[in-house]
């Protein structure tokens, strides 16, 4: 992303995550923030209307999956594992549908389902040699730091050159660890520990997927090795009728952090993701996941599990200038992005870049960036909006591709 001139977001509410700091001032240069307080020869008055937080971490998706309706098992049954999932897309008629879109549009797709929930960096869940060429042609921070396994058993995908090879490498490069686990109650699926604990790649470089399948001791053995896990609730109770043991993981001090998983099983965007991860909490143990736990696992746990503390999902100086400020929904600024939606996302940049703003509020301010090129215009919650790249152009190319107009619930606009 390339930075632009020093400025300063003003008269606002911004929520750190440490703290939440009201009519605060945040200055930016070189597309990271340099400190709070004396302002700039460019000022952005944001108001007590909108609240400014860190832009939203999602680390786990599939960007090129990003398709819809769901496919998942046949009514009243589950899946014992990922697998016969995997079998029963590529059987599908919407899988048939989206092979007949290239995968660089799959890739921009996936992007704005991001983009247009908050989120300034996400993580991709498939080997460079699949991604790479992708990557920077995307509006949003996908990012590229990190090795990985499909999964830890014998019918994974093969990605990557072994578990042993990927986590020593991420030990050696500092990089997070990234793998499938547990998914599935097969012995072998169940084993995943097990898998990581012979392969001596077991510790804090591991980012875990799913774990539905962890014991207790599975949750210690996290703890202590000092793990991250990656929950995926509306993917996991779409596919396996229930998710990972979040409670105790949440009570041993595991660092857990939100992801959404593609469309073709998760949530719609990051936001919904929330939502459903709060209800299901509640639905499972008759009791309330704090909001600010939920923004925890989008922000400052979502930095720890990629190894970017200090970087992203955070506003203080030397991290990112990546901000996404939304409409006030409730007094309580967590509680308020709990109950956001995407026709509430107001502005979103990254390293200081806008990527989407309110036409009117925001688009005096950003002139010099818009009259450079590269953004489109849409109609967002009937607020014209600008965005970068041409989200609207890439929508109607996709409903030409297929040849009717196809509804993705994660655009919420018509091109």
């Amino acid at each position: 992303m390339g930075a632009v001139t020093a400025y300063a977001l003003t008269d606002a509410t911004v929520v750190t995550p440490r703290k939440i700091r009201g009519s605060a001032s945040v200055r930016v240069e070189d597309g990271k923030v340099t400190g709070f307080g004396l302002g700039s020869r460019r000022e952005l008055k944001i108001g007590s209307a909108s609240i400014v937080f860190p832009a939203l971490v999602n680390v786990h998706d599939h960007l090129r999956g990003n398709y819809l309706p769901r496919v998942g098992p046949a009514p009243g049954s589950f899946y014992l594992n990922w697998a016969p999932w995997d079998a029963d897309l590529k059987a599908s008629p919407v899988y048939k549908e989206r092979s007949s879109i290239d995968v660089a549009t799959m890739y921009k797709l996936g992007a704005y389902k991001n983009l247009f929930s908050g989120v300034g960096t996400v993580n991709d869940h498939f080997p460079h040699e699949l991604n790479e060429a992708h990557l920077a042609q995307l509006p949003i921070r996908v990012i590229k730091n990190y090795c990985l396994a499909h999964e830890c058993s014998s019918f994974d995908l093969g990605w990557g050159e072994g578990v042993e090879i990927e986590h020593r490498w991420a030990v050696e490069r500092d990089w997070p660890f990234i793998t499938h686990l547990e998914e599935g109650f097969d012995p072998e699926s169940q084993d995943g520990i097990g898998v990581l604990e012979r392969a001596d790649a077991l510790d804090e470089h591991d980012l875990l997927v799913h774990c539905i399948g962890f014991s207790d001791e599975d949750i210690r053995k996290v703890k202590r090795a000092q793990a991250s896990v990656a929950w995926c609730p509306a993917s996991n109770r779409f596919m396996f009728n229930l998710t990972c043991k979040i409670r105790k993981m949440l009570r041993a001090g595991v660092n857990v952090a939100l992801g959404t998983d593609s469309t073709h099983t998760g949530s719609v965007n990051l936001l919904e993701e929330m939502r459903f991860a709060r209800s299901s909490y509640r639905e499972l143990y008759g009791e309330e996941l704090p909001a600010k736990s939920l923004f925890e696992m989008v922000s400052s746990n979502a930095a720890k599990a990629l190894r970017m503390e200090g970087r992203v999902g955070i506003v203080e100086p030397g991290a990112y200038a990546d901000f996404a400020v939304f409409r006030t929904r409730a007094d309580d600024p967590y509680e308020s992005l709990c109950a956001s939606r995407p026709e509430d996302l107001e502005l979103l940049t990254v390293a200081g870049s806008p990527v989407l703003g309110d036409e009117d509020k925001y688009g005096d301010f950003f002139s010099r960036e818009l009259e450079a090129g590269g953004y489109g215009r849409i109609d967002l919650g009937g607020r014209a909006t600008f965005v970068k790249g041409e989200p609207a152009a890439l929508y109607r190319q996709l409903r030409s591709l297929v040849g009717f107009d196809k509804k993705l619930d994660y655009l919420p606009f018509e091109p």
